[in-house]
């Protein structure tokens, strides 16, 4: 009777922990999204809801799943919108209904973060939890303005205080001690007191030549720096017009800045770009432009669904097969490269049976993506036009193939009909097979944050790959004021869909990611530095 009992109790137990969920607190870092830590990456993409401050940039807004929940609790300095105790109650109410909870925080969330009073709730009712440290900005963006905290010639300690003030306007900070110190001083949450801190720092005894500064929107694109001295920061901090979130620094590294910035030198340091490419593809042009220092917010505007099962492939595959003639498989994009394969998999049909039929198969891709992403398959495309566009690939296949001839093409729902004229003009037998079907969908949380971004000119410009990437674009931003938006194009079909909104338009020399690289550097690249 006691096992009986026990074996109750423990699948009681047991029942319980799987209706209680779990909450992560994770520090996000200071904004550049190459500074988020591998652990607080991989939460961002398996968590059921996402409970996030003001201070997540939108480079980090844009990697939550679109199926993801999230909430917004809008915490920075001197303005939070969700009082901490309801943060608390959210964190509780929804780690109650069985959900990973993961509260992402600026920075890390035990530096001024509040974090320890989150944990003390989820202790009260019982919810599991484990922390995750961030990168905190006391350190980063001192390192991405040129600004060791710490130097052997200068000092050997650093300090990190907070400069909220209290409800009474007054700070609880001891400036005598700090001055004795002599060591780096990093105030985070500042600029609303700076003066009162410059002024409690000579009042205690510190010179008012002592190197400082204030540091922007430290690590991201939008990131500003101003050095001068504790006596004069204030007049020239007001001069730039230096806004949160930023902190101030000082003490005699404040002055090495002249020599070891970096961040704004590299040849995008400074830009800011949308990209709008499906997120499966758009990996490659993003880093690149991340090598080159810049910000990346990637967007996808559509992505794809693979029709499947795709009876109609399956049957074309075997036609094409037992034809005689010569044959022909064209592929329009990377994606459909990729779903072709997978379909091939599904189906348990061999490569060999699509190859090796009567007679052989050349094979037409629309450009050097494409091709790229067949020579992964160990094929080589047979044709690959100049110009990325439908048409010109309809034309060169025409020009290669003989009346007759059969060709297969295998690409989206709805592809361009520009394909298909050439082709039948040249007395081509052309099966078009639909291999995936495009969705237009953007998250709403980032599609607020960039309608702003646009709105307040901090995007450089937006990348386009396809028609269909730029309709996508424009169905989620609806009324927006697109003659504002540089649009670097893919190529002259993709060009005429942004020119239709009246986008500004710039086209890639070549329809690949070096070639968008290149043009993109051309436009907004620093003088005298190269790729």
């Amino acid at each position: 009777m006691m096992t009986e009992n026990h074996n109750i109790s423990d699948n009681k137990a047991a029942e319980d922990m799987k209706m209680t969920g779990k909450v992560w607190l994770a520090g996000a870092g200071p904004g550049d999204a190459g500074l988020l830590t591998v652990r607080a990456a991989e939460l961002i993409g398996t968590a059921d809801v996402i409970v996030y401050d003001a201070l997540i940039s939108a480079e980090l807004l844009s990697r939550i799943p679109h199926e993801t929940e999230t909430i917004y609790v809008g915490k920075h300095a001197g303005n939070h919108p969700v009082p901490q105790e309801e943060i608390n109650q959210i964190l509780v109410r929804e780690a109650k209904k069985g959900k990973k909870v993961l509260r992402l925080k600026g920075g890390d969330p035990f530096v001024f973060g509040r974090g320890g009073e989150e944990l003390e709730a989820l202790i009260g009712e019982g919810i599991p939890f484990e922390v995750v440290p961030g990168i905190t900005s006391s350190v980063a963006v001192p390192a991405y303005a040129g600004i060791p905290v710490t130097h052997r010639d200068f000092t050997s300690s650093f300090h990190v205080i907070t400069g909220h003030a209290r409800k009474d306007g007054t700070l609880n900070i001891d400036f005598e001690s700090l001055v004795r110190l002599n060591g780096t001083l990093v105030f985070l949450m500042s600029v609303s007191s700076m003066e009162r801190i410059l002024g409690g720092l000579m009042d205690a005894g510190m010179s008012p030549d002592m190197p400082a500064a204030v540091l922007e929107r430290g690590t991201t694109a939008r990131q500003r720096r101003v050095t001068a001295t504790v006596g004069t920061l204030k007049e020239e901090s007001e001069r730039a017009g230096i806004r949160t979130p930023a902190i101030i620094l000082v003490g005699k590294v404040c002055a090495l800045s002249k020599e070891l910035h970096w961040a704004e030198d590299r040849p995008l340091g400074g830009r800011q770009f949308l990209l709008t490419r499906p997120r499966r593809n758009s990996s490659v042009l993003a880093g690149m432009l991340k090598d080159l220092g810049a910000q990346v917010i990637e967007m996808p505007a559509i992505h794809t669904e693979p029709i499947s099962p795709n009876e109609p492939l399956q049957e074309a595959l075997v036609r094409s097969g037992s034809e005689e003639r010569g044959r022909w498989l064209v592929f329009t994009s990377p994606v459909g490269v990729s779903v072709f394969f997978d379909e091939l998999k599904e189906m348990k049909m061999d490569l060999r049976s699509v190859l090796c039929g009567k007679s052989p198969v050349r094979i037409g891709a629309i450009g050097s993506a494409t091709a790229a992403a067949l020579e992964e398959h160990g094929l080589i495309a047979d044709v690959v036009p100049g110009t990325y566009s439908a048409g010109e690939l309809g034309r060169a296949i025409a020009g290669k193939a003989e009346p007759g001839e059969h060709v297969l093409i295998v690409r989206a729902e709805k592809g361009s009909e520009e394909l298909l004229p050439p082709l039948e003009e040249k007395g081509l037998d052309v099966c078009d097979i639909p291999l995936y079907r495009t969705v237009y969908e953007v998250s709403p949380v980032l599609r607020r944050e960039v309608a702003h971004m646009l709105e307040n000119g901090e995007i450089d410009a937006v990348t386009f790959t396809s028609g269909s990437t730029v309709r996508g674009f424009a169905r989620a931003m609806g009324e927006t004021d697109y003659s504002r938006i540089c649009a670097v194009c893919i190529g002259e079909q993709t060009a005429r869909a942004a020119k239709e909104y009246g986008m500004h338009i710039e086209i890639a020399e070549e329809a690949s990611m070096d070639s968008m690289t290149e043009k993109i550097t051309e436009l907004f690249g620093r003088s005298g530095q190269s790729i």
